[in-house]
């Protein structure tokens, strides 16, 4: 793999496909341990002379280190569109990738947090009425009721909240532009915390900062996440991303209309949220057999 190809593609991937930064550091990386592999066990091998045969054997390398169906799949996907912009710009004849196909992916369903537990979170939890503890609060209150992805709430900045209209603008994936609305208790609490932090000195302009006035991390904010829902439920997945599915879950639960959810979650086709259905009807054939006599249980 020539490093000028690969630097050409991620510049593609930034500038042209505006991928977020994050996305683009994984394809990286991914390109990388591909490239790493190629040295050890075909040294040598260039560009022209790959062939599905070399991309086979690497899959079952991550295999043998215990990567999941779903990680290879992902680090496939990688090479599967490094390839095919290769192939597009003329560096390339032949896809080595486009014969390759990879593991089947059980699917899982979403995991996400009970509405009882998520009501606890706000009625029954205790949270300090300093700067943190504020702002720990609104974390949580921000993912639950807007269904936010982590990234999008670390961008946030202050000027993306409008107190007088109740919405937020949120800077999704491939630089999409969103409004997600929010309720009165909302405003009072993002008030109360701008409040809070503006007395504190913290002028930061990003919405979530630490006491040090520095942006927050997604290392930080994970944990906050962590130790809150840690005592409310045992599950264990307890990331940001969990609030994001109990977020869309809870709404189809309570007869939210589907495309609605969609446009609040920032997906780009329906077939990605009709997954968090599936949860709805599950919770539909769990009350159809504790209830009905004629159900056989």
């Amino acid at each position: 793999m020539v490093e000028a190809a690969a630097k050409d593609f991620l510049n593609y991937l930034q500038f042209q496909k505006r991928f977020s930064p994050l996305s683009v550091q994984a394809y990286e990386n991914d390109l990388n341990q591909f490239q790493s592999y190629l040295d050890q066990n075909y040294s040598g091998s260039g560009l022209a002379g790959l062939s599905h045969h070399h991309i086979r054997d690497y899959l079952a390398s991550l295999f043998e280190k215990g990567l999941s169906a779903r990680s290879v799949n992902r680090k496939l996907s990688t090479l599967k569109s490094y390839f095919k912009y290769l192939c597009r710009n003329g560096a390339l004849e032949i896809n080595p990738a486009q014969k390759v196909t990879g593991p089947k992916v059980k699917k899982a369903l979403p995991n996400f947090v009970d509405e009882g537990q998520m009501q606890n979170v706000f009625s029954e939890l205790t949270f300090t009425e300093d700067f943190e503890g504020r702002r720990n609060r609104l974390i949580i209150d921000l993912l639950y009721q807007t269904g936010m992805r982590r990234a999008e709430l670390l961008h946030l900045q202050e000027t993306d909240v409008d107190l007088y209209a109740l919405q937020l603008k949120v800077l999704g994936k491939r630089n999409k532009e969103r409004i997600i609305p929010f309720n009165l208790g909302m405003k009072n609490s993002l008030k109360h915390y701008l409040e809070l932090k503006s007395a504190a000195g913290l002028n930061n302009p990003f919405l979530l900062v630490s006491t040090k006035d520095k942006a927050l991390t997604a290392v930080a904010l994970t944990k906050i996440v962590k130790d809150v829902l840690s005592q409310v439920t045992t599950s264990s997945k307890k990331s940001p991303h969990v609030l994001r599915h109990s977020f869309a879950t809870h709404l189809l639960n309570h007869g939210a209309d589907i495309n609605a959810v969609k446009e609040l979650l920032g997906h780009a086709n329906l077939f990605t949220t009709q997954v968090y259905t599936h949860n709805t009807i599950e919770k539909l054939k769990k009350s159809y057999y504790q209830a009905h006599p004629r159900s056989g249980n």
